[in-house]
C-alpha cells in the first residue's frame, strides 16, 4: 500500500513537471513568432581592411528576395550565409544576430584580377568568380586569360612568371591563352604575340605551383627577351608582329608588312 502510495506521488510529480515543461515550451514558442522579432534590417559591412565597391543594396536585395525565411530566433544562419554568398561579387560572407531584430552581414568582396575566357573573371586568390564584366570601372584594364577549365592556378602562375620575364623588354602581358593540348600563345601590349609550344609542366600532379616547367620557358624567354633588341636593330623601322620560341635553339620573327610605296600607287 505504501510503496503504491509512492508510486503514484512521483507519477503525479512528474506529470506537473511535464505540464510545466510544456507550458514553459508554449510559452517560448509564443515569445519567439512576436513581430517584434520579425527581421527589420539587414546590416551590410566589408571585411576588415577592405570595401566595398561592386557589392550594392540592390545586388544584395536581389540576392536575398525569397530566399532569407526566419525571425531573430529562427533564422539559419549557415543557410543565410549560403544566400549572401551567391550575390554577385561576394567572395565571402559572416551572419550574425543584433538584437532584437536586425541581422549584420561581413561581406569579402571579389578582387577581379584578370577575364576568364568568355564571361567570367578570376580573382586575386586564382579563383574563378561570375558577375557582370559590364561593371568594372572604364579605367581598369584586366589581362584576359583562357584555358581548359580546373587550369585557371596555372595559368595566373604562369602570367605571374612571364610578367617578371618580360619586365626588361618594358612590355606587360595582355592575353594569355593555353589551348586544350595545353601550348601557350601571349600577346604583349606592344600588339606582339608569341607562340611558347606546350607546356611540360602543365600536365604534371600539381601544376598549381608553377613550379614544373619553368624552368624551360625561363631560359626560352630569356634568350628571346635577350636577343630582341638587336633583332629589332637590324630590321629597322619594321616592327614584329609574331614570334615563334618553339625552336631549341632560337626563335623565328614576323614582321608586319612594308608600308606601300606612294609613287607606285600612283602609277596604277
Amino acid at each position: 500500500m505504501w510503496n503504491e502510495a509512492r508510486t503514484i506521488n512521483r507519477l503525479a510529480n512528474t506529470l506537473a513537471v511535464l505540464a510545466v515543461l510544456a507550458m514553459l515550451a508554449g510559452g517560448i514558442y509564443w515569445l519567439i513568432q512576436r513581430p517584434q522579432f520579425d527581421l527589420q534590417a539587414i546590416e551590410i559591412e566589408p571585411a576588415p581592411n577592405t570595401t566595398l565597391h561592386y557589392v550594392t543594396p540592390a545586388s544584395i536585395q536581389n540576392a536575398i528576395a525569397g530566399n532569407l525565411t526566419g525571425n531573430f530566433f529562427t533564422i539559419n544562419l549557415a543557410e543565410a550565409q549560403r544566400v549572401f554568398e551567391e550575390a554577385p561579387w561576394v567572395r565571402s560572407a559572416s551572419v550574425r544576430r543584433i538584437w532584437p531584430n536586425a541581422i549584420r552581414v561581413t561581406i569579402e568582396e571579389q578582387q577581379p584580377f584578370a577575364l576568364w575566357n568568355d564571361s567570367q573573371m578570376i580573382n586575386t586568390w586564382g579563383q574563378v568568380f561570375t558577375a557582370n564584366q559590364g561593371e568594372l570601372d572604364d579605367d581598369v584594364a584586366l589581362p584576359q586569360f583562357e584555358g581548359p577549365e580546373g587550369k585557371e592556378g596555372l595559368v595566373v602562375n604562369r602570367y605571374a612568371e612571364l610578367e617578371r620575364w618580360f619586365a626588361p623588354l618594358d612590355v606587360t602581358v595582355q592575353k594569355l591563352s593555353l589551348s586544350d593540348r595545353l601550348a601557350w600563345q601571349v600577346t604583349l601590349s606592344n600588339g606582339m604575340t608569341l607562340a611558347l609550344g606546350r607546356d611540360p609542366g602543365a600536365d604534371a600532379p600539381d601544376p598549381q605551383g608553377g613550379i614544373p616547367g619553368a624552368l624551360p620557358f625561363a631560359a626560352r624567354i630569356q634568350r628571346f627577351v635577350q636577343a630582341l633588341p638587336q633583332a629589332t636593330q637590324k630590321i629597322g623601322d619594321r616592327a614584329v608582329t609574331h614570334a615563334d620560341l618553339r625552336y631549341p635553339n632560337g626563335f623565328a620573327l614576323t614582321l608586319a608588312a612594308l608600308p606601300e610605296n606612294p609613287q607606285l600607287k600612283k602609277k596604277r
